[in-house]
């Protein structure tokens, strides 16, 4: 029986694949390394307070000095932990392969399961974790046509307020709020995105963010729209172990198997780049 890995033959297909066809990819990073390990700790560094110089204390007693009084850093830790464990798996008979001009043939069937399977759960996966905790999310509320302008300026001004960078944010919509957007005489928007843009879901640009518009089966229900900066989400993903077995016991054909390792973690000190609105009734005209 003969084993062919595919995590080697077809990885640079896998990636792409994640690319252009996941949703989620342009609001996240991987800025942390979860190579042979399963669990990564990040320390959060508290600050100190600012004073006023003090030049007539006399002497450095009781904690105190001319800087002020000396205070302990606190060192905490999030722990963020691998949890997606995922995979699947398939025959390919191969009297149907052969039938059917090697449409089932292995790096096909790889695509579309990734397509239409494991990219939407991820994306699902992904997005309903950003949205559960966002750093600022306002009670749901109905958006319309008249509202949708403002309530979007209300989201940029409250991430400008948390100082979150204004380079990178990214403006979240389904299909139904991007119909209302188009609608409303005080949203004027750039259509003119790259190609490679438009293949990751970005159909416009709005006050400086990009628009990703992303279909309502991967967001939560009653979402409104979303503006959110990539610094806040770690999303490390680990695809590997991919193959076909020609042959294997009691198959005529090709067994495939594949495993994904992925999850999403919301940074406890940057959540506040993330800015939910979630929606009471369906948008309307």
């Amino acid at each position: 029986m003969a084993t062919i890995e595919l995590a080697s033959k077809y990885a640079s297909l896998v990636d792409e694949k994640f690319t252009t066809e996941s949703k989620s990819d342009l609001l996240t990073n991987q800025d942390y390394d979860w190579i042979g390990v399963k669990t990564v700790r990040i320390y959060k560094v508290s600050t100190s307070e600012m004073n006023d110089y003090d030049r007539d204390l006399e002497g450095k007693y009781g904690g105190k000095s001319y800087y002020g009084e000396v205070k302990t850093l606190d060192a905490t830790t999030q722990e963020m932990t691998l949890s997606r464990d995922r995979s699947f798996t398939f025959v390919i008979d191969r009297l149907d392969d052969e039938e059917t001009g090697d449409a089932l043939g292995a790096a096909k069937a790889l695509e579309r399961q990734l397509r239409e399977v494991a990219i939407p759960e991820f994306d699902e996966y992904t997005l309903n974790k950003i949205c559960t905790e966002a750093g600022i999310k306002p009670k749901a509320k109905a958006l319309t046509v008249d509202n949708i302008a403002t309530e979007i300026l209300t989201a940029t001004n409250a991430l400008d307020n948390k100082e979150v960078p204004e380079a990178g944010r990214i403006l979240v919509v389904t299909p139904d709020t991007y119909f209302l957007m188009k609608q409303s005489k005080d949203i004027v928007m750039n259509t003119e995105v790259g190609s490679d843009m438009r293949i990751k879901g970005v159909i416009s640009s709005l006050d400086g963010m990009q628009v990703l518009k992303v279909p309502a089966s991967r967001l939560p229900k009653n979402f409104g729209f979303m503006v959110v900066h990539p610094v806040a989400t770690v999303c490390p993903r680990k695809l590997n172990d991919y193959k076909i077995h020609d042959n294997p016991p009691g198959i005529n054909g090709f067994l495939v198997e594949g495993r994904l390792c992925y999850d999403a973690f919301i940074l406890d000190n940057k959540k506040d780049a993330i800015y939910y609105q979630p929606m009471t009734v369906s948008t309307s005209a």
